[in-house]
This record gives structure tokens, sequence and C-alpha cells, in this order.
């Protein structure tokens, strides 16, 4: 019997004697998904092969104040090893696995013609997945427009991408939709337009002048909103195509993805429930708000006024009720307060989002954008507000993932127990009524990261990047990821699971 046989055993047996609270996976529907997630440009490597073409994210990791992060020019080199990756998830039990297709690697001028070599290397993929049961969810967009639609009039602030999206979305949903019943159309469609166009923390780094970031271009106070405005009226084109074109055929559902920090009051003072509720307004109800009720929160109106766009009577209509379902990026939780603290991670400096947002947001415990702990109550408060507030949506928790040192160690109970932790959070939420249908873990491998590159790691499973076969080694938790998935062991104690790394073999790289 093989050492992890062993220790599922020891595992089942020590739950089932210690901890009442424990639970399986078959605590869960048997329709909801448990999968891991990856992008594009994070995995796929190939950069210059077989017809792919530069994209925004190409430009900016390359050209842009990235200090020491490297890019994603390898990466993991998915686009070679998809085939022992999906062997990978098939030995793991993974049952969905979430990946992007890169837009200038299918239409390398980001319109016309096909690039016959992306488009077998999608279907292929899309085939080895389906061949070993496991449910692919597609993102359509993850950070990397091509290049030349940006060149050309500027990408997500030019109402010329609704166009140009709704036609790539329009090849990818012909060519591949038979196999793919769920699609996200823009990834953390939230963070994507502040990152991108008000931080300059994400490509294509626009931002106004400031001390922190070295932005060429970008006006903060006008461009988030901007693109923010045809983030959502993209998909919205893109999911009226699909409905009227495709969904009564192939069936599958069609969502945006939304970034969702947890957000809590610093104290409980008045004052800092006001200020969390306004931030949620924010952060959330900026994207929620449209796709369910096709209008903008009436104190973002209030506040950002005439730099707001406005939605036309047929816009309104058309975002409206054009998402399936949302999706979740959550990591970790903040404080919020109305007060300036002594630390804050987006204090009200300059222009833009956060000092329209007018509140302040403080790490919880240790946790920054970069290294942050397990606060699944968080996770928990995201969606009771989203049941509550906006209709109770079915919802899928996209990515969901927890960043150590890279190469610091195989023994990842850290990531464990933030995993099972978060799985736990998800559960007690369906039991109060949140129509949550799955579950995503980021990541399925080491990959290159958007803030860190390869300073930090995410992946169940660790990659060699000093190896030219980008070598994969399980980590502890692709093994306990194992076990869940197969309904062999139960979710663990903290005591459990230190148990459990004490039986490992191998502890360190």
């Amino acid at each position: 019997m093989k050492l992890y046989s062993l220790l599922s055993v020891f595992l089942v047996i020590l739950l089932a004697t210690s901890d009442s609270d424990a639970f399986t996976r078959n605590n869960f529907p048997k329709d909801f998904l448990f999968g891991a997630a990856t992008s594009a440009y994070q995995w796929e490597g190939a950069v210059a092969e077989d017809g792919r073409t530069p994209s925004v994210w190409d430009t900016f990791s390359h050209t842009y104040n990235r200090g020491n992060l490297g890019n994603g020019d390898i990466t993991s080199d998915g686009y070679h090893k998809y085939k022992e990756d999906v062997k990978l998830m098939a030995e793991m039990g993974l049952e969905s696995f979430r990946f992007s297709i890169s837009w200038s690697r299918l239409i390398p001028n980001g319109r016309g013609l096909i690039n016959p070599k992306g488009l077998l290397f999608y279907k292929n993929l899309i085939k080895e997945l389906i061949s070993h049961g496991i449910e692919p969810h597609v993102t359509l967009y993850h950070y990397d427009l091509p290049q030349s639609l940006e060149d050309e009039y500027g990408g997500w602030i030019n109402r010329k991408i609704i166009e140009d999206f709704t036609a790539y979305a329009d090849v990818c949903f012909r060519e591949f939709g038979e196999d793919v019943k769920l699609w996200t159309t823009i990834n953390e469609a939230t963070i994507f337009a502040i990152g991108s166009y008000d931080q300059g923390t994400a490509p294509p780094g626009h931002c106004s002048p400031n001390k922190f970031v070295n932005c060429s271009t970008g006006n903060s106070s006008t461009e988030p909103y901007i693109a923010g405005h045809n983030i959502l009226l993209a998909h919205a084109s893109a999911s009226k195509l699909y409905k009227l074109k495709y969904k009564s055929k192939q069936k599958g559902s069609i969502g945006l993805s939304i970034f969702a920090l947890g957000l809590s009051p610093y104290t409980n003072s008045k004052d800092d429930e006001i200020a969390t509720q306004r931030a949620k307004t924010f952060l959330y109800g900026w994207m929620l708000k449209p796709l369910v009720f096709g209008d903008y929160p009436d104190e973002m109106k209030k506040t950002v006024g005439s730099r707001l766009p406005v939605f036309s009577e047929e816009e309104s209509e058309q975002v409206k009720g054009s998402s399936d379902f949302i999706g979740i990026i959550h990591y970790t939780t903040f404080y919020v307060t109305n007060h300036q603290p002594s630390a804050s991670l987006f204090p009200s400096m300059g222009e833009g989002f956060f000092k329209d947002m007018g509140v302040y947001i403080i790490p919880t415990g240790n946790s920054s954008f970069l290294v942050w702990e397990a606060t699944p109550w968080g996770l928990e408060g995201i969606l009771e507000y989203i049941k509550q507030s906006y209709n109770n949506p079915p919802v899928y928790i996209l990515e969901n993932g927890m960043p150590m040192v890279r190469d610091s160690t195989l023994q990842d109970t850290q990531r464990i127990e933030y995993i099972q932790a978060y799985i736990d959070a998800v559960l007690n939420a369906m039991k109060n009524g949140s129509d949550t249908r799955g579950y995503f873990v980021w990541s399925m491998v080491d990959m290159y990261e958007i803030l860190s590159g390869y300073t930090t790691s995410f992946g169940m499973y660790h990659v060699n990047f000093s190896d030219p076969g980008r070598k994969r080694t399980p980590k502890l938790s692709a093994s306990w990821y194992t076990g869940f998935l197969n309904g062999t062991i139960d979710v663990a104690s903290q005591d459990t699971i230190q148990l459990w790394s004490n039986f490992s073999v191998s502890s360190s790289l």
C-alpha cells in the first residue's frame, strides 16, 4: 500500500474519533465543482511560438518597472506540458479546470484570421480534459489584450473594444462551445479596472503621475470608470450573443467575475460600519448592481459624478441579467475604517478610485496584498452579502489560494489549513442558503504571478523553473486535495494536519 493511502487511513481513523465537525467531499452536492485554476499568460509560456503575437501583458512584464519579477515567456510551459498536467489533475480527482484563452494566440491580430495552431492547442487541451472526466471552465479574458488592439485604439478605454471582444467571444463559442459549458467573460473585472487603469500595477499599466508607480500614461480619476463601463458592456454583448446564437444548443452558462476582498469594520463604531458599507458599495456594487439591477449604485453616482459613465436605457437592459452566475476571486479580508490609521493599504491619496471610495483599508494581522492570513469568515460574509443584496445568484469561487515563498518547502501545511478553512466557509455559506456551485484552488501548479513574479508560488505542484523540463513535484497540499476530492479523508483539524506532515517523506526541496 502506498504511503499516501496509509496516511489517508490514519487520518480517517483519527478524525472519526477526534473531530465531530469534520466533513468530506460528500457533504457537498454531487454537481458542486471542485477544481483548480490557471491563466494563459501565467501557465502556457511559448509566447512567440506557433503564431502567437504579443499581448499587453507581454509588454507590461518586459517594459514597465517590474524589478526582478520576470515574465511569462516560458513560465510553467503549459503549452507543451498540458497533457502531463491534465494527467496530474486526473490522478488528483480534479472535477474542473479553469483556464483562460490567449486572445493573441487564437486571433493574432485581435480580429480577423484565426491562427490554426492556436485553435488546435485549445481544442486539444479541452479534448484532453474531457477525456479524463474534467469539466473545462474557460475564461475569455485574463489581462492579456492583443497588443495590436491596444496600439490601434487604446484597448479597454475605447468603446471599440466591445465589438472586437464580442467577435473574439463568437469564435470561442463556435469552436469550443460543444465541450465547454462554463464561460467567464472577463476575469476579476473590478481589480482589473483598478489595477490596470488607476494603480498602474497590472497591464497595460495606466495611472496618473504619482510617487509610487511610474506610469507612462493614464488618468486615475477617469480611466478606471471608463474601462469598468466598457468591461460591463463587452460582457453583456458577449452574453447576449451566446444566449441568442449558442445557448439553446450548447446549454452552457456565462458569467462575469469580480475580485472581492473580505471587508469588516475596524472597530464596532457606527462610523466604521458605515465606512465598510461604502467600501462594499464601491468594491462589489460597482459591477454587481448593474449586472443584477441595471445601473450603478446611487452612492457611486453621487460621488464620482460626471466621471462615471451613464448607461443608456438599452444598455441598462442588456447588462441587467447578463450573468448566469457571479465569479468570485477571493484571497483575504481587510478591515475598513473611516479614520486615518497609522498604516493603510489604500490611503485616500491623490486622485482615483480609492480617493472616491473615501475610506481606509487595513490588513488583518500580518496580511498584505502579497502575503495573507486565512480569514474564511470574510468569504462567508461576501457570500451572505451577495445573497441578501443581489438576489442570491449562482456563485463560483473561481480563485482562492495562499502564496508561500517559492522553493521553500513541499510540506505546505499552511496552505492546507488555508484551503480547508475556506472550503469549510463555503459549506457554511451554503447551509445558510448561498447558491454557491463551485470552488477552485489557485493554483494547480506553480506559475508566474502578476504581482510577485516568481518570488512566491501558489501551486499544489512545485515547478522547478531552473529545469528546462519544468519538472512537477507534488506538495503536501496536492496529496491533501486528492484525498479530500476522493472522499477518503475528512477535512482535518490543525493538529491532524501537523501529525500528517510529520509522516511526510520529504519536507524540503
